[in-house]
């Protein structure tokens, strides 16, 4: 009877643990979680769902190889959707830390903060979805891991006509603040430049000599 009693009050205490995993838009396991999932509530502005759109996003530093001074970056860095339209992200982190597909400035009403987010804690997949406003808007997108925006994890989605392009998207737009790295030469620098390579000459010179003269005396002995 003890036993039974024991069992019972583990399961009734372990209830709300399980039930914390998956509510309110929050979805967590021991590998992933995603913040303010949405299939279905609409944005105030939207009488229905004008299209299912599908997008598959890839996060890892094997696409960010092609561009000087970046770590990380997602396959795709810009995407546009109609109004209104559910958008069904599947991201799939390829590295072994933790990357987001993180978006902001939707309607605060219903996406706490603005936000809904993929985060994955290492290589997997997960998807979920949120639903846009019909208002044209270009909405940021980024991972929010520390220095993981800075190193490339940027990118935008356009929402109809969208409101511009942002700034630092790589491949896409110029970076706000460019890594800039100036070679301030003066006249010094050249004449120092110069006489270095003239001293390399002499001595490459006087080794020839030495050895030649080497190599004579060790032929006459």
């Amino acid at each position: 009877m003890k036993k039974i009693t024991l069992l019972v009050c583990s399961l009734v205490l372990t209830m709300p643990v399980f039930a914390a995993m998956n509510h309110g838009g929050m979805i967590m396991d021991e590998k992933s979680m995603i913040m303010n999932n949405n299939p279905d509530n609409l944005p105030k502005d939207c009488p229905a769902i004008s299209e299912d759109v599908n997008i598959t996003i890839r996060g890892g530093k094997k696409f960010a190889q092609d561009f000087a001074g970046k770590m990380f970056t997602y396959d795709q860095r810009d995407w546009q959707v109609p109004p209104c339209a559910r958008v069904n992200v599947t991201f799939i982190n390829e590295d072994d830390i933790r990357h987001q597909f993180m978006i902001h400035g939707l309607p605060g009403y219903m996406y706490p903060k603005g936000m809904f987010t993929i985060e994955l804690y290492g290589k997997g997949q997960k998807t979920g979805s949120f639903i846009v406003p019909s208002r044209d808007y270009t909405y940021y997108i980024h991972c929010e891991v520390s220095q993981h925006t800075e190193k490339g994890m940027k990118a935008q989605l356009k929402v109809g006509k969208g409101s511009g392009n942002l700034d630092s998207i790589l491949g896409l737009t110029a970076p706000l603040t460019p890594d800039l790295y100036p070679i301030d030469n003066t006249h010094y620098t050249w004449i120092i430049l110069i006489s270095s390579i003239i001293i390399g000459i002499m001595l490459i010179k006087l080794q020839g000599i030495l050895f030649t003269t080497h190599v004579k005396q060790d032929a006459d002995s």
